[in-house]
């Protein structure tokens, strides 16, 4: 941009106005944030309508961000036929340059929240983020991952990346866990167990249906049967809750009715802890 250009541009700057921009875009990020915050109590109160509350207040942060904003522009700039000209001849064309990525974020976050790959409250994995979507912002969308980090990924990201969305809009979530036991172990019994499980750890979801499938897989040298449990867990939020619990019924009952995992081989009268060990798949 050349010096006469700038000078053209500044020209247009109102001076006195400037003061009101910052104070529209200070009173912009308040209330958002308040919005933010207030839809984060409310959720906890209120837990079967959190998914919507953080969603209605994720729209509405989005539509005071893009206002504010727009009104600050507005206060600072006085917008005369010149003005125009001016910020769409070499003036705009450096602005687009420098703001492309903020521009193509911005139109990707709108893209979001019309076409809803994911929405907020959603447990997605994408660019190799597993975790509660918290926010999807003008520029971003925010992550906090299951070990609690907040991850920041831009929003143009999603357009041109795979994600994946575990509950889709709902609390609850499918969430699967495999068990291995021996080739000669008894199956229907080890099946038995996995599905009492299932059914009673108190963060199942009944309303929907569980199962335990079962194949016959190879593990090195060893042939096993892998047991896989099926089962939605009534909140996202309980999710490692819900496959701690499983785990340590599942365990205990295997202990206790002597089913191995694949490769071992024990007498009756030997004292050894026969706990089976978990392979992931």
């Amino acid at each position: 941009m050349t010096p006469e250009n700038l000078s053209s541009v500044l020209s247009f700057i109102r001076v006195g106005g400037l003061l009101t921009s910052l104070v529209l875009l200070g009173g912009t990020w308040l209330v958002a944030r308040l919005l933010t915050q207030g839809a984060q109590q409310l959720g906890n109160r209120f837990t079967e309508h959190r998914l919507l509350l953080s969603q209605v207040a994720s729209f509405t942060r989005f539509g005071v961000y893009f206002f504010g904003i727009l009104l600050a522009f507005l206060s600072a700039v006085e917008l005369r036929q010149e003005t125009v000209l001016a910020l769409s001849g070499s003036a705009g064309v450096a602005l687009g340059f420098a703001f492309k990525d903020l521009a193509s974020s911005v139109l990707a976050g709108v893209t979001i929240l019309i076409d809803k790959p994911f929405q907020v409250g959603d447990r997605v994995s994408a660019g190799g983020v597993y975790g509660d979507v918290v926010s999807i912002g003008l520029r971003s969308v925010r992550i906090v991952t299951l070990d609690d980090n907040l991850v920041t990924l831009p929003n143009h990201k999603f357009l041109t990346e795979a994600v994946s969305s575990g509950n889709a809009g709902e609390l609850n979530m499918l969430v699967q866990m495999d068990f291995f036991i021996g080739a000669d172990q008894d199956v229907d019994e080890a099946v038995r167990i996995l599905e009492e499980a299932l059914s009673s750890s108190r963060f199942t979801f009944l309303s929907k249906p569980w199962t335990v499938l079962v194949k016959q897989v190879q593990l090195g040298d060893h042939f096993a049967i892998r047991l896989r449990g099926k089962a939605y867990v009534v909140d996202t939020g309980f999710e490692k809750a819900f496959e701690s619990d499983v785990h340590r019924t599942v365990l205990r009952a295997f202990r206790q009715r002597r089913i191995l995992p694949p490769g071992r081989r024990v007498h009756a009268t030997d004292d050894v802890d026969i706990t089976p060990t978990l392979h992931a798949v």
